[in-house]
């Protein structure tokens, strides 16, 4: 199995940062192969604009998507994108390692995305969701919290991650292909004992060797809409 961590902590000693050493460690001894983007070690630019190409398909106004296209034509690419692309078709299991900020991930990390999910390249022309670039391959999110589980719950205060995560787990995993697995959090990471932490580390040793048998998180196929995009069964129900 080959597994590519998309790590974003500007902390190397921190739980991100120890989550993300012991994975690689645990994988690597099971005789899995692993690529590690530790975004800011490496500095990683999340800033989306012509420095994206070595390109240009329009030189008077900017359109992204434009570019991207005439990119994947050419392979016009910056070399930094190209490089995260090749490791993105190198895997077969993707991870997000992150903090959850703001109730999303890092500014930097949601940059990479904006960069190297191109279209053309990534995804477009019928490529989405299950018909996407990466089917067959996995992806899943490892992150910590501040604050505990109980106020992300259906009833919390900081409203129910599954419902946060969405926009990551379905909105860029599921969009492109992956299928989404459920996601390992460490919760309230600085605020709970180094029994607690050592805890967190064994369980995801556990997730990380028993991905291959851990169920995808569900949701419709591109079968179960009509034209419109509406589910089928609900227009059905009504």
């Amino acid at each position: 199995m080959k597994v590519f961590i998309v790590h974003a902590h500007p902390e190397p000693k921190s739980f991100n940062g120890a989550l993300t050493r012991h994975a690689k460690v645990v994988l690597e001894n099971a005789a899995h192969e692993v690529k590690i983007s530790d975004l800011y070690a490496m500095k990683f630019n999340p800033v989306s604009d012509r420095r994206n190409f070595t390109s240009q398909k329009n030189q008077d106004y900017f359109k992204q998507q434009t570019e991207e296209l005439y990119a994947t034509e050419i392979d016009g690419f910056a070399l930094d994108i190209r490089s995260e692309m090749k490791k993105l078709d190198w895997c077969d299991v993707l991870i997000f390692q992150f903090p959850l900020w703001w109730f999303s991930v890092p500014a930097i990390l949601k940059g990479w995305v904006d960069r190297v999910f191109a279209m053309g390249r990534i995804y477009g022309g019928g490529k989405w969701y299950d018909n996407g670039t990466f089917q067959g391959k996995k992806a899943m999110l490892s992150l910590t919290t501040g604050a505990p589980e109980t106020r992300y719950s259906e009833t919390g205060l900081n409203g129910f991650i599954d419902d946060l995560l969405f926009p990551i787990h379905h909105g860029i995993f599921h969009y492109v292909g992956f299928d989404v697995l459920p996601p390992f959090i460490a919760w309230a990471v600085n605020r709970v004992s180094e029994e607690q932490r050592q805890h967190y580390l064994e369980t995801y040793q556990q997730r990380l060797l028993s991905i291959d048998k851990t169920p995808a998180i569900a949701y419709p196929a591109l079968a179960d809409y009509d034209e419109n995009f509406q589910l089928k069964s609900a227009n059905e129900a009504s």
